[in-house]
């Protein structure tokens, strides 16, 4: 009978990639290996280990940095092997690392100056800002009795009227699934329930019940209305994570922007453009 609903502020998940791998340590970066003569660092030892498949997250620590250890290894003998053929000189490939720089730039460039610098208080602000712009909105707590016929209604609200109790009466009665709970619904707010049900709750004075069966895509219902009450908000700790992706949601779009002013843009290839503008009408220069 409820019908999902996001939640009101309408947080938004952030679309922009970070950098998988994990900053340099501190310090002096210390040789831990040499393949052909060469050094191996710790620091990459750390973004072997930041770049390993999901699945070796859940090895124990030191498998894991093993798991790392060994494919770094094997990634520098690769490489020298490549390089050794002249495959680090092939046009393609160098416009691959061309590539592969730029897009590391990009994460480092956001990171330095939007993601280490964002604080909690920033994302407590946002939090406080959000609540006190965000009306509260009032919800009920009720319960029901479900049944299959507009006469087994009538005869539940007669019993009622009687001074039965309802919820006895709905784990006795009741066909829905909360009847084993007495009928139970918790709180809900409007758009929750489907819109019969929800007219008729919300009419409702607190401690009252429907004195005419309430007809839905379900059958009839009797429904008593417990509590009314204005929604509290979510705690800080509960969307806290929302927040600061939002945040650096808007960050990222405005470093974008300031980009964009700065730098000209053009796309060449006219069949390209129009594509870009049929997707992004006014993300573009």
């Amino acid at each position: 009978m409820q019908r999902t609903q996001p939640w009101r502020a309408g947080l938004v998940a952030l679309a922009v990639c970070l950098s998988a791998g994990a900053a340099a340590q501190e310090g002096e970066d210390k040789v831990i290996a040499t393949v052909g003569g060469k050094p191996v660092y710790q620091s990459e030892l750390t973004f072997a280990e930041t770049d390993l498949d999901p699945q070796f997250s859940r090895l124990p620590a030191e498998q894991r940095t093993a798991a790392a250890l060994s494919a770094l290894l094997d990634i520098k003998l690769m490489a020298q092997q490549a390089e050794n053929s002249g495959l680090g000189k092939d046009e393609a490939f160098q416009r691959r690392l061309d590539f592969l720089r730029d897009r590391a730039l990009h994460n480092e460039f956001f990171k330095t100056r939007v993601v280490d610098g964002l604080t909690d208080e920033a994302v407590r602000e946002r939090y406080d800002k959000e609540v006190a712009a965000t009306p509260p909105e009032q919800e009920v707590k009720a319960r029901h009795i479900l049944v299959d016929s507009e006469e087994q209604a009538k005869a539940v609200i007669v019993e009622l009227d009687g001074g039965k109790d309802f919820i006895e009466l709905a784990k006795e009665k009741s066909t829905g699934p909360s009847g084993p709970q007495g009928g139970d619904l918790g709180y809900f707010t409007r758009g929750r329930m489907v819109p019969e049900f929800e007219e008729a709750a919300f009419a409702l004075e607190t401690g009252a019940y429907t004195k005419e069966p309430v007809k839905t895509q379900f059958g009839w219902h009797i429904i008593k209305v417990e509590d009314k009450r204005d929604t509290p908000p979510p705690s800080f700790e509960q969307v806290a994570d929302q927040i600061r992706r939002v945040l650096l949601q808007e960050e990222y779009l405005a470093l974008l922007q300031e980009a964009r002013d700065a730098v000209k843009v053009e796309v060449t290839d006219k069949d390209l453009q129009d594509l870009l503008n049929a997707v992004n009408p006014q993300g573009n220069n």
